[in-house]
Formats: structure tokens, sequence, C-alpha cells
């Protein structure tokens, strides 16, 4: 083999494995990336019991009968801790040691209670969701927006209460 042979060989080899670099090094991250993001898991405020159903008279159960449903629809629990779930007039409850677990929905009730997976209790002793128009607005621990649920007038573009 001639010396310019040899040289030119050794071009076309070193170029080559250059562009054989350059293809796995622009390749490796897209895949990577594909699977280095994990499942994001989506709460949201999947329904709203407003208006307790019978007399507004403020007894326990009648409070109990007004609630906000939060719900994973995702495959991973997400720890619901310092979350908070608020109305149009400042009143809040934040979620505490509570881990909501994939595919599962609670229920937030007003009133008095014994927490459990599937039911919690803010321990108020007055309505909090007003029966004409409101907003049950979910937050992470952050105080970032999560999602909120919009009923009366305010679904409507109308104004204020």
């Amino acid at each position: 083999m001639s010396a310019f042979a040899s040289v030119t060989a050794r071009r076309l080899a070193a170029a080559a494995l250059t562009a054989g670099a350059l293809v796995s090094v622009v390749t490796l991250p897209a895949s990577a990336a594909d699977h280095a993001r994990p499942e994001r898991s989506k709460v949201k405020i999947s329904d709203v019991q407003y208006d307790s159903p019978g007399r507004d008279d403020r007894s326990n159960r009648s409070l109990n009968r007004e609630w906000v449903e939060v719900t994973n629809t995702g495959r991973r629990a997400v720890n619901l801790d310092g979350w908070t779930l608020k109305d149009e007039d400042g009143r809040t409850y934040t979620f505490d040691h509570y881990r909501l677990e994939g595919r599962a929905t609670v229920r937030v009730h007003t009133g008095h209670g014994r927490d459990t997976e599937s039911d919690l209790y803010q321990d108020r002793r007055n309505y909090v969701w007003d029966n004409r128009s409101d907003t049950a607005t979910l937050r992470n621990d952050r105080g970032r927006f999560i999602d909120d649920e919009s009923w009366g007038h305010h679904r409507h573009g109308g104004g204020h209460r």
C-alpha cells in the first residue's frame, strides 16, 4: 500500500469514527430523555357538593354533606402534605400528612369527623361553600395552581357575589 493510500485510508477511518460518534451522541440524549421522565400524576378537583342536601341546620351531619372530591388520575401516589383547598372568601383547608394513592379519590368534608384514606374533615362549625356561586381552588405545597371548580354565575363570566 502506498503512503498516499495509507493516509487516505486513515482519514476515511477517522471520518467514519467521528460520524459514528456524532450519531451516538445525538441519539443518546433523545432516547435517555424518553426514559428519564416519570409519568406525572394529575391531581384534580373531580366533584363538589356545595349545597348540602336537606335543611342547612349547621348540624355536623349537614356540614359533612358539603364536600369537595380530589382525584389522582395517575398511577403513582402523590403527597398532598401542605396542599390547600380554598374558597373565594379565603377559607382554607390544608392537607396534613396525607398521601393520595394513584387512581384514588378523597372527599374533603366541611364538618367534624375521623380522617380516613377516602374521607378527610375540615373540622368546621360553619358551611364553607356558597350555594349560589363560589370557586374551590386547589394549590400544591408551593402555592402553585393545580385546579379549580366554579359554580353559579362565575361559570358564565358573571361578577363576584
